[in-house]
């Protein structure tokens, strides 16, 4: 399978993780003028199924996990509502550098597969 090697699956995943991320700080800016909202955030980390092997490569089962959680204690204002809309545009801009970055990464990998593919 050409497709289906490690540097395009956490790319892919990656991709995923990064625009649900995105998703949520989308949703905290337009509610954070709506009384009693409370921020959700988006936490992930990377779990290998499996160790890595002596060689190096990793077996296929490569999952990044992730969880969404809602600040229920932080009141930063009288409404109760917790967004800093400050701080989530500021992490909405990162994420979409990061989405950038890793359809740039995506792209290389397809270029280089191109490149070998046309290569006589």
């Amino acid at each position: 399978m050409l497709f289906d090697t490690t540097a395009f699956r956490i790319v892919e995943q990656g991709l995923s993780v990064m625009w649900q991320k995105g998703k949520i700080h989308q949703e905290n800016i337009a509610n954070a003028d709506t009384p009693d909202y409370n921020a959700r955030y988006l936490t992930f980390g990377g779990i290998l199924k499996d160790k890595l092997r002596a060689n190096g490569t990793v077996k296929k089962e490569l999952n990044l996990v992730q969880g969404v959680y809602t600040d229920y204690y932080t009141n930063d204002q009288a409404d109760h509502n917790n967004v800093d809309s400050d701080v989530e545009m500021a992490e909405y801009l990162k994420t979409s550098y990061r989405i950038e970055a890793l359809i740039n990464q995506m792209d290389g990998n397809f270029s280089r597969i191109r490149s070998a593919m046309s290569t006589k």
